[in-house]
């Protein structure tokens, strides 16, 4: 089975639904174990980040009922 960033982006939205919160870091390792190195890149800061693509899937999935903490570098439910 192929995996897609559609794909990688449902677990995102299940996990947060599920727990109600889900740090970057985490999310980025089990990215990286579960689904593939694709799905994450190095950014300009040198930080790991999920592929835009991914991003993309994510936020047309959750449509608006996901928010980003900027400080505690985590999404939660809204």
């Amino acid at each position: 089975m192929e995996i897609s960033e559609q794909q990688v982006a449902q677990w995102m939205v299940e996990e947060i639904r599920q727990r109600g919160i889900l740090h970057q870091e985490e999310a980025i390792k089990y990215v990286r174990d579960h689904f593939g190195e694709q799905y994450v890149f190095i950014n300009e800061n040198g930080n790991a980040s999920l592929s835009k693509e991914v991003k993309k899937a994510f936020r047309k999935l959750h449509g608006g009922r996901v928010a980003w903490d900027r400080d505690g570098f985590f999404w939660a439910w809204t």
